[in-house]
This record gives structure tokens, sequence and C-alpha cells, in this order.
């Protein structure tokens, strides 16, 4: 193929949206962060609300996301998003406002932040990135970990007796009267990905309509603290975190469906 043929917007296949800067991730590579902010700002700027839209970034492997997304950004203290936005949509009730957390940010500092901001059903939408573990800090065990699951600060497996069960935080708050839409997704393959951006689209064209609360979880690799290559991590994801944590639709227009593999 010749390079004129490559650069032929005729030929084009794929480009970066618009909203994504043209800052280098800081993401690992073959981290899911990457793919996620791509398909939050693709959904955005399909929907051209870039003007209308407030992003809260949280603390951990997500903290830098405002160096990434091209539209207006704030930051929150650790596990404080949802009570952030909350405040923001309050204030700005025609914006559309969304966190982009971790699982140790939300479903462990932030535990009690997302449970009521669910609870209240509070009209944002929640993007939430599951990959089972402390990413930024070094690998600590998170909510998230599997059971016998090794981390930084369970060399041995983690524990079911001595360490809990792993939090299904997202099952957890689809329970709640004020929660309209729960999705799980992943974006590890390109039909992965095309799901999980049709799950964002939902959860934002529902508060478009003020349905209430959407929440987004995208299970994703760690392969640094899982100490994987990029592929073997999504095998070991395929194999061990789906079957936990199962990918589909939870809740579905306020009424919980079936999840589907």
């Amino acid at each position: 193929m010749e390079f004129n043929e490559i650069i032929n917007p005729g030929n084009l296949v794929y480009k970066k949206t618009n909203l994504l800067t043209d800052k280098v991730l800081s993401y690992c590579p073959g981290c899911g962060h990457g793919t996620a902010n791509r398909l939050v700002m693709e959904v955005i700027d399909e929907m051209k609300i870039q003007s209308e839209t407030i992003g809260v970034a949280s603390v951990g492997c997500s903290v830098l996301a405002y160096e990434f997304m091209d539209i207006d950004m704030v930051g929150a203290p650790h596990g404080r998003a949802p009570a952030l936005a909350t405040g923001i949509k309050r204030v700005y009730p025609d914006k559309f406002v969304f966190t982009y957390q971790g699982d140790g940010d939300l479903a462990a500092i932030g535990t009690s932040e997302t449970i009521h901001a669910c609870n209240r059903g509070e009209n944002i939408t929640i993007i939430f990135i599951n990959n089972g573990i402390y990413g930024m800090t070094g690998g600590q065990m998170a909510p998230t970990s599997l059971e016998g699951m090794k981390t930084s600060t369970s060399p041995y497996g983690r524990d079911i007796e001595s360490m809990g069960h792993p939090l299904k935080i997202t099952e957890l708050v689809s329970q709640l009267d004020g929660v309209y839409y729960v999705s799980r997704q992943a974006v590890h393959t390109p039909s992965a990905a095309r799901k999980a951006k049709k799950a964002i689209r939902i959860a934002f064209e529902n508060q478009k309509l003020k349905k209430g609360l959407s929440l987004v979880e995208i299970v994703s690799s760690c392969n640094s603290n899982w100490k994987l290559s990029p592929v073997k991590a999504n095998e070991w994801m395929e194999e061990n975190m789906f079957p936990f944590y199962p990918l589909g639709d939870i809740k579905v227009d306020g009424v919980a469906v079936k999840k589907v593999l």
C-alpha cells in the first residue's frame, strides 16, 4: 500500500477522537484505562456535548484523566468523586456530569459516597474501572481482588476467612431504587469495546432524560501489578475475572435483568 493511500481519508478506518488531548497517556501499556478514556470521549464527541459536560477525576490511575480529556474536569479527593459530582449537578442541573473512578477509589475509601449517591438517585453517570487491585500505589489488595489473588498485601493470596469476600459493588448498588441503569463491560477486544461504548452512550442518554443514576463498570487488566504480559493478563482476566464479574447489563430502565456473559 502506498503512503498516500494510508493517509487518504477515503481509506480511513480509525482516527483519534477530537476530545482526546495530544498528551501521551500515562497508563501502562496493555491497561484498559486508555481505551476507556477514548470511549468516553467518543461518546461525548458524537453526542456533541463537549461544552455541556463536566467530568470528575478520582485518585488512583484515573487521577490524570483531566490531562487526556478535552472537557471541563475537576479533581476530587480520594473516594469523594460521587459527592463532588452531586454538588456540581445540583448547581448545574442541565450539564452532563460523570465520574471516572477505579475500584480502590469507588469501592473502598469511597464506598459511602458511592452508595449514598446511588441511593439518592443523583442524575449523574459513574464510569467504574475494576482491575481487582490498587494499580497506582503498589498493587495492594483491593475490595474487588479475587479469592486467592496474590497482591503486595496478600502475597499468599486473598484469604476469605481473614480478609473477607471480594466486593461486588456493582450488583450491590444495582439493588438501590435510585439507580436506573447498570452495566458491566470490558475493553480488551474490539467487540468488547463496542459493547462498552454502547453502554456508556446509554448512560449519558439516560442522564439527558433525567432518569437518575447510571453506572457502567469496565473490567480491566492490570498487567503491571498482576505481573503478566498484556496478552497473558487479558487471558487471565477472561479465565478468572469474568466468571466472578460476568459481563452484560445488570439493570435496565430501573429493572433488574439477567446478566449476559
